[in-house]
């Protein structure tokens, strides 16, 4: 849906209402026939805690891992620049 700023400002109240009620509908707000604004539903915040649920649930499906663990931090800078020449 368009609508000129100045029929948005008559009906905003109207249209808020309508856009939450509607999750998907978008209103395109034009400023000499330019669109300049969109009104939109917003999605709702996820409960808390998802992020962390998620990213158990990503680590679980990882490899286990196998064969000789090798600390990084130690190496680190042979990584970055390469073996140093003594």
């Amino acid at each position: 849906m368009k609508l000129t700023i100045i029929e948005a400002r008559k009906r905003l109240s109207e249209l808020v209402h309508q856009v939450k009620r509607e999750g998907d509908l978008r209103v395109q707000i034009t400023v000499h026939g330019n669109v300049a604004a969109e009104l939109r539903g917003c999605t709702p915040d996820p409960p808390p805690g998802a992020a962390a649920k998620r990213l158990r649930e990503l680590m679980a499906d990882f490899p286990t891992h196998r064969g000789r663990k090798r600390n990084t931090s130690e190496q680190i800078n042979q990584h970055l620049y390469g073996k140093t020449q003594e």
